[in-house]
């Protein structure tokens, strides 16, 4: 039995001489492993459709528990990202997250919807990596269930105040009267444009999604605690986050 999906592949991983294995995120699916024979020779009918990041139609059987590929066919390749380095080290980060929260046999439509918004945004170079990365990890947090709340103040549902407090680590948001902790790494103040683009990723549908636009200085701090968000829920730090960061100073 053939089973065809579209994916996403996020990492490759060499097998003898001229088979891989590829991680692939789908919508149906979740993230999946699938064993593609030959395709690492330049004259595979493979090649092109299993490398990193290329988006494919993928035709694959499974014996004993294992994929196996019988045939795919190029859709995107987003081709830009490969020739910049701090987009594919970005990108790289993108995958990491996504190998590390989306679990296999899950359906992941939302996450890989998101997925190809911001790849398509990052090769086309229409919005700057900042602003993609903030997006990114905050969006896609709140798709596997971690979003916090920001309606309003968890204690008197204030929607805004000349301050709020975002407790990172419980998803709960302060005002300036209710909050009664110290602002540290769990704990950050954000001001009320912040709070507008943590609000705007979280809850806007995805076809106005990647519609707003904010100042450099904002894509900073608000980058700032998405990143916070990540690191402090996953419990991790990303090597390819830091190769990212490097690239940057």
């Amino acid at each position: 039995m053939l089973i065809t999906t579209d994916g996403v592949v996020l990492k490759e991983r060499a097998q003898g001489e001229n088979d891989k294995f590829i991680d692939v995120l789908t919508g149906n699916m979740g993230i999946i492993s699938i064993c593609a024979k030959g395709a690492r020779k330049l004259n595979s009918k493979n090649a092109g459709s299993t490398q990193l990041f290329s988006y494919s139609k993928l035709c694959f059987s499974q014996r004993s528990n294992r994929y196996y590929l019988n045939s795919s066919e190029i859709i995107s390749s987003f081709f830009n990202i490969s020739t910049d380095l701090e987009s594919l080290a970005l990108a790289s980060y993108f995958s990491e997250l996504l190998r590390y929260s989306v679990p296999s046999g899950a359906p992941a439509e939302n996450v890989l919807k998101l997925f190809l918004n911001t790849m398509y945004f990052l090769d086309s170079g229409k919005r700057s990596r900042a602003f993609l990365k903030s997006l990114f990890e905050f969006r896609l947090l709140c798709e596997i269930g971690l979003m916090p709340g920001l309606i309003g103040c968890c204690e008197c549902y204030e929607f805004r105040s000349n301050s709020m407090f975002f407790d990172i680590l419980n998803g709960r948001l302060y005002c300036d009267h209710c909050f009664t902790g110290e602002v540290g790494f769990d704990t950050v103040r954000i001001s009320d444009s912040e709070l507008h683009v943590l609000r705007y990723i979280a809850l806007t549908d995805f076809d106005k999604l990647f519609n707003f636009k904010t100042s450099e200085a904002l894509e900073k701090s608000v980058g700032e605690v998405t990143e916070k968000y990540v690191l402090t829920h996953f419990d991790r730090n990303f090597n390819t986050l830091s190769y990212y960061k490097s690239l940057l100073t």
